[in-house]
């Protein structure tokens, strides 16, 4: 799975679950909506790949599937780099929003955090993409 801690912009829940599906994730989720409506997703993802909503940190942390690993996505140097890491058999992707980051509360759960190098900070949803696609390309 795959989702957005805090996602600002509904366009970016749209396109990251066109992505999803695109990429094989099994579902996606939002924590802490401050977004109102989404139309960016053209391919209709929703009738294909579930969407969960949580209220809070908390809320999410207690219903992630058994034996899957958080893993955060976040623009920080002392974590590990997209193109070395080796993704889990069962991962959840936590990422941040476009505009905070990743909450300390989730970063101290998480049990790896990687990041994208780049020569500037990447929109929410590309983020999610490139990570989806790095998996299906080391894990196929």
């Amino acid at each position: 799975g795959i989702g957005v801690e805090g996602l600002k912009y509904s366009q970016n829940l749209g396109t990251l679950w066109r992505s999803a599906l695109n990429f094989g994730a099994d579902f996606i989720f939002t924590i802490g909506k401050r977004y109102k409506h989404q139309a960016s997703d053209t391919v209709k993802a929703q009738r294909h790949i579930p969407f969960y909503e949580y209220p809070a940190f908390e809320d999410f942390y207690k219903h992630i599937p058994k034996d899957c690993r958080l893993i955060g996505v976040e623009e920080r140097d002392e974590v590990h780099d997209l193109k070395l890491f080796i993704h889990p058999e069962r991962a959840v992707y936590l990422l941040g929003a476009e505009d905070q980051g990743l909450t300390q509360r989730a970063l101290s759960y998480c049990k790896d955090v990687i990041r994208i190098t780049s020569h500037f900070c990447l929109n929410v949803s590309v983020a999610g993409a490139i990570v989806m696609y790095d998996r299906q390309n080391k894990i196929s």
